[in-house]
């Protein structure tokens, strides 16, 4: 069995991180090691995960991309799991990445949708339908193969290795998926599971 690390980006969101740290506590496949970046926070993120027991990682550059980018070089794992700090994942979260890496040993990237929470039956079709359709949708015709979700994405660590030279995280503008995905070399296209689910909050759902 493969070990996981999870990685959880967080710039001043405590008060959502301690939600997604108890989360994936209950999962039914427990992470190897969980890696809270706290990326130039102010609040209390840093305290908030070494109170759960993950590794805190420091990143002074502002930027999803940067954060990620951090938290990926630093774990130990084999197979990468990453979520925003406003996640929620379902308990059997873990386990089915894991499974679905044990299937098929060609695979380097895996990634899902996103199901809001909070806000309205509205805002939750638009987010995942429009927002995050879209970006699948369109993004991934013109890659010409499934586009990374950043709040549910997995890559194997020798994946990382070979994409780390060609992302950008000092463009702080960077979005870790999309930079991620079309910086993917053409063997290494992802896997789209729309079964892999994991909740989160935001996009004015809040």
């Amino acid at each position: 069995m493969p070990t996981v690390s999870v990685i959880v980006p967080s710039h001043d969101d405590a008060v959502l991180l301690r939600a997604c740290l108890a989360a994936l506590a209950a999962q039914d496949r427990p992470a190897d090691e969980i890696l809270v970046v706290d990326n130039a926070s102010t609040d209390d993120t840093a305290e908030v995960g070494a109170a759960a027991g993950a590794r805190v990682v420091r990143e002074d550059r502002l930027g999803v991309l940067s954060a990620t980018a951090a938290g990926f070089d630093a774990a130990t794992g084999e197979l990468l799991l990453r979520l925003d700090a406003d996640s929620v994942p379902g308990p059997d979260w873990i386990a089915r990445v894991v499974a679905a890496f044990e299937e098929d040993p060609g695979l380097d990237a895996l990634s899902g949708p996103g199901e809001f929470y909070g806000g309205s039956r509205l805002v939750h079709w638009i987010a995942e339908n429009i927002y995050i359709g879209g970006y699948s949708g369109l993004v991934g015709w013109l890659l010409g193969h499934p586009v990374l979700f950043g709040s549910n994405l997995a890559i194997r660590a020798t994946a990382w290795a070979r994409v780390r030279e060609r992302v950008h995280p000092s463009v702080r503008e960077a979005h870790d998926d999309f930079d991620i995905s079309i910086n993917l070399s053409p063997d290494m296209a992802p896997s789209r599971a729309a079964r892999r689910r994991c909740a989160r909050r935001r996009r004015g759902a809040a």
